[in-house]
């Protein structure tokens, strides 16, 4: 299965449809998405997701930022950082 750590998605189904999420690890058994955007959704307790749930907005590749680059190398990142990725990604790209 490929693995989407680092990928900038937006949420299509559920209560928290319409929010941008950063994928911060995969559940392999499942095949669900590990989600967090460190506020309602902190990094210690991550939203599992189907990936027909979501549609992905960037790559990991594609959007260069340290919290990214972390998630990429396997080591943790903060809510902090994790917030910080997420507005330095929407203010650089408009959503619509």
């Amino acid at each position: 299965m490929f693995d989407y750590t680092g990928h900038i998605v937006r949420a299509s189904a559920g209560r928290d449809k319409g929010e941008v999420f950063c994928v911060i690890g995969m559940d392999g058994e499942q095949g669900r998405l590990l989600l967090a955007n460190g506020k309602r959704r902190r990094a210690a307790h991550p939203k599992a997701k189907k990936l027909g749930h979501v549609q992905l907005l960037t790559a990991a590749e594609e959007y260069d930022h340290p919290a990214i680059r972390k998630l990429k190398q396997g080591e943790p990142v903060s809510d902090r950082e994790l917030r910080r990725a997420l507005a330095a990604f929407k203010e650089g790209f408009k959503l619509g």
